[in-house]
């Protein structure tokens, strides 16, 4: 039987065990990410293991890289361990050394046990024969950009969850605000929402409180606004509309930041000119009312094209996907791969010739499919040449299938714009509808020609 030290060193030399071929690239490294120590394998020395274990201090990522210059080292491959990676990633790519990104469910099927002595070395081994696929990630100033929106979500989201607390402290109390006015957090229902805080009761004055614009009478609002005034429920309610006004400053908070640093990245050509007016003057008045004219004039300066000229996509939207991806796209060698990135293309994966059963990845979408899944639905009533085609796919396939295919017809337009500079040019749902025709009657001709018939057309003049 063999001791326990053997077998120690038995693991290690499997462990070591490269593909045969070459490598491609000999002076690389991999690290395994950890959140108490990271694995570091660097270009083997004599067909032996090079690994060394170092802390997730920052003095201790400092070492890992000044170990990495003295190897010799010109790219490394790291896992993304959770958010693990992003301060070593930063220090590497600040000392000049290449990172590469490596989903880590890409390597989860690494042969031999899995150690963390393994897999820096199958790291390693893998990026010095090219056979790793780095994550898209972009510039530093669009990942500052990046950061700070994504929190701003989180805070708009937590905004919500207030509304939400408040109308149902609402309901309980049998106070139908939602009923009286179109949108509780408007200028009518935050007016009423305060004044109840602030100890008013009698439904007809709070009825009074509405804006002048508001189409109810006071009568129908003061029947909604008469509910039983339980002390709990309004305690409750008082301290949601107060945590709904923090989140709700920290909100313009961060969007005053945004906007500084949008406007820093301006160039210096842009910076005193102004978005051309929009080609629907529909849904530049939308914007203006939606108080985000400012923002697309920034975005616009910041990217040199205007987003919201594409039906669906308004200046938010805009935002979430140059905060996201910035305005670089040469990563992407086209717009399929870009659309490939976002996770808006059909599966269709074969194997033996035939199709293989389609299974989550269980890698959900990211934020800008989200968001351009919502700009899709906003497009399916509109008189446009993508509401004739949502329309059309919706009546075959379904709805789902429509927001989805949408969605990806929305991404290669921002791509387009972005990449090559393509403007937008709505054709209308008319010749759209024209030039679906056309094809369906091509196909039409075809499947008869090849059955051996010919279309002919009838005259209308003949009667049936």
């Amino acid at each position: 039987m063999s001791s326990p030290r053997t077998r120690k060193t038995r693991k290690k030399s499997a462990a070591t065990q490269n593909p045969s071929f070459p490598p491609m690239q000999p002076n690389v490294a991999g690290i395994d990410i950890g959140s108490v120590e990271h694995w570091v394998a660097g270009p083997p020395r004599d067909d032996k293991p090079n690994v060394r274990k170092f802390g997730t201090t920052t003095p201790d990522l400092h070492q890992i890289v000044d170990w990495l210059l003295a190897q010799g080292v010109t790219s490394v491959a790291m896992e993304s361990t959770s958010v693990y990676w992003i301060p070593l990633y930063e220090l590497v790519e600040s000392r000049g050394i290449q990172p590469v990104l490596v989903n880590a469910r890409h390597l989860h099927n690494v042969p031999g046990r899995k150690t963390d002595y393994q897999d820096c070395q199958w790291l390693q081994a893998l990026h010095s024969r090219g056979l790793l696929r780095g994550s898209f990630r972009p510039s530093e100033s669009i990942t500052q950009l990046r950061a700070l929106h994504r929190q701003m979500t989180n805070l708009i989201a937590e905004r919500t969850k207030c509304v939400q607390w408040m109308e149902k402290e609402l309901d309980q109390m049998n106070i139908q605000v939602h009923r009286a006015v179109t949108d509780v957090t408007g200028k009518t229902g935050m007016t009423i929402l305060r004044a109840i805080v602030a100890g008013e009761r009698d439904p007809v004055r709070l009825a009074k409180l509405r804006d002048a614009r508001c189409r109810k009478p006071v009568e129908e609002i003061a029947r909604h606004l008469t509910g039983t005034w339980r002390d709990e429920h309004i305690f409750n309610l008082s301290q949601s509309l107060k945590l709904h006004d923090a989140i709700d400053e920290m909100i313009g908070t961060y969007e005053e930041r945004l906007q500084a640093l949008l406007q820093d990245l301006r160039p210096e050509e842009r910076r005193d000119q102004s978005v051309p007016s929009h080609p629907v003057a529909s849904k530049e008045k939308g914007i203006k009312a939606r108080g985000e004219q400012t923002l697309r004039n920034t975005l616009w300066q910041f990217a040199g094209v205007d987003l919201t000229r594409i039906d669906g996509i308004g200046a938010s939207t805009a935002q979430i996907l140059l905060t996201e991806a910035g305005t670089d796209l040469a990563a992407f060698p086209d717009e399929h791969h870009f659309v490939a990135w976002l996770r808006l293309c059909p599966r269709a994966a074969t194997s033996g010739g035939k199709p293989v059963k389609k299974r989550r990845n269980a890698m959900g979408a990211n934020r800008i499919a989200n968001a351009l899944r919502m700009a899709a639905v906003s497009v399916h009533r509109s008189k446009t040449a993508l509401g004739a085609a949502y329309r059309r796919i919706a009546r075959v396939k379904g709805a789902a299938v429509a927001v989805f295919a949408t969605a990806r017809r929305l991404a290669q337009l921002a791509f387009r714009m972005l990449r090559y500079g393509q403007d937008y040019v709505d054709v209308g749902e008319q010749a759209y509808e024209a030039r679906f025709e056309v094809r369906q009657l091509a196909s039409l001709k075809e499947r008869a020609r090849s059955l051996g018939f010919a279309l002919v057309q009838e005259d209308p003049r003949v009667a049936t």
